[in-house]
């Protein structure tokens, strides 16, 4: 079993290849992983690459009502690949692989800063607000909110 630390990295591993996935990034981020994978064996780093390209492939064709539902198997399941990784290696090949891996992250995962006017909202990835069965949904409501038949509308001036 991983020491907490590791989990964390492959926690961050495998949520950084979703996040990567689709985007312009996408191109070096899944070499780089490959390569960290492969560990100079080039067979096992092309193999991969197409694992990779199943994700972003599964990704990108998630039915838009399953695409939370995809994101979060995708990075379970690279966190599990990661961590399996990191556990069949010797203590030296760990450190290296995991100091390695946090490099990665970190050449490839832009920093993130978001900010927010008060009363603001600030996110710092993907919002999904939605309403049903006649509620509000709202990210930030400055004011008021009423939900309600619309009121009648005036009488016509004569």
């Amino acid at each position: 079993m991983l020491v907490d630390t590791l989990a964390a990295l492959a926690m961050a591993g495998g949520t950084a290849v979703v996040q990567a996935a689709g985007t312009e990034a996408w191109a070096g981020f899944r070499q780089a992983v490959a390569h960290w994978f492969g560990r100079g064996d080039a067979a096992r780093a092309q193999a991969e690459l197409e694992r990779l390209d199943q994700t972003a492939t599964a990704l990108r064709t998630a039915d838009p009502a399953q695409a939370e539902r995809a994101r979060i198997s995708q990075e379970a399941s690279w966190q599990a690949r990661i961590e399996a990784m990191l556990e069949n290696l010797d203590e030296t090949e760990r450190s290296e692989a995991a100091n390695q891996l946090r490099t990665l992250l970190a050449a490839h995962t832009p920093e993130v800063r978001v900010t927010a006017a008060p009363d603001g909202l600030a996110a710092g990835g993907n919002v999904d607000i939605r309403a049903e069965h006649g509620s509000i949904a709202a990210g930030v409501i400055d004011g008021g909110a009423y939900i309600g038949p619309p009121p009648p509308p005036d009488p016509p001036a004569e």
